[in-house]
């Protein structure tokens, strides 16, 4: 369906807006008229984007992380891939399968910890068979995972979003009744920047942003225990102070972790770096 001009540039509020488009003169918010319903199967209480600015950051290691915790907190937990050219999560909970379904949509493949995964990679005959797909195709493949996936009771929801503020970010956040975002970041000196474009987007979406994860923050050395800064001194409390928004956690460089994903059990996790965090983000959901 062709997009209607009037929509270009929409900012999705109403209130400050005097273009003369459907959604305003149907007397509703924007965002609002942009949202879609979930499956008919599906009862998802929070929705919680996790983004950041760039890729390589650890955007679906945090993801994953934050899903593992909420399943052993004895909540429902779902992770919906949407970094559909590059699916980390299957490969994460070493999850594979061929999806199945039944009038009503698809049903998620489900980790041996319990948490109900949808990525492309599942509908993949070769999971290495690269997804050479233009944006508006990639973007509509996202929503159908919410509006095809009979997801069932999900009490939290974690949206593994591709790096940047393209198409499949607009399209989450139009499409998702999204209830706030996390933003992964690492120490780099041009992390500011990015992090300020993310939080650009979230604001213009109108989105709460419940904190930042900074990622890669040091290394602890086996032997003696020293702390080491690899990609440098950390400013992402600067950072976050700047742009008003809570720093959550800071994690190290783990080679633990990254074993974990490589196998595929991110599950069997023993660390403690992000329940905190976990804590904050909860509170903030349901406060």
């Amino acid at each position: 369906m062709a997009e209607n001009p009037n929509t270009e540039g929409c900012t999705h509020d109403c209130s400050t807006c005097g273009a003369d488009c459907p959604s305003k003169s149907a007397g509703g918010n924007a965002k609002e008229s942009f949202l879609e319903k979930p499956n008919q199967m599906a009862n998802i209480k929070k929705v919680v984007a996790v983004v950041s600015g760039k890729g390589g950051v650890g955007k679906s290691l945090i993801t994953s992380m934050l899903a593992i915790l909420t399943a052993r907190n004895g909540q429902n937990a779902a992770v919906l891939d949407a970094d559909v050219t590059g699916p980390s999560i299957p490969k994460i909970f070493g999850a594979s399968g061929e999806i199945t379904g039944n009038e009503f949509g698809m049903f998620p493949l489900e980790s041996a910890g319990g948490v109900r995964l949808m990525s492309v990679n599942f509908l993949l005959e070769d999971p290495a068979q690269p997804v050479v797909w233009r944006g508006p195709v990639i973007a509509g493949a996202v929503k159908q995972f919410w509006t095809d996936v009979c997801w069932g009771d999900v009490d939290y929801m974690y949206v593994d979003m591709p790096p940047g503020t393209g198409d499949v970010p607009l399209t989450v956040f139009q499409s998702l009744p999204v209830d706030g975002i996390i933003i992964v970041t690492s120490p780099q000196d041009l992390v500011s920047m990015i992090v300020e474009k993310a939080v650009n987007m979230a604001k213009l979406m109108n989105i709460p942003i419940l904190g930042i994860i900074e990622n890669y923050s040091y290394f602890v050395c086996p032997d003696c225990g020293k702390r080491h800064n690899i990609y440098g001194e950390s400013k992402v409390e600067q950072t976050a102070g700047e742009a008003g928004i809570e720093l959550l956690a800071k994690l190290p460089i783990d080679p633990e972790l990254a074993r974990l994903c490589d196998s595929g059990k991110l599950e069997f996790m023993e660390n403690h770096y992000l329940d905190e965090a976990f804590g904050r983000i909860c509170e903030k959901l349901e406060g």
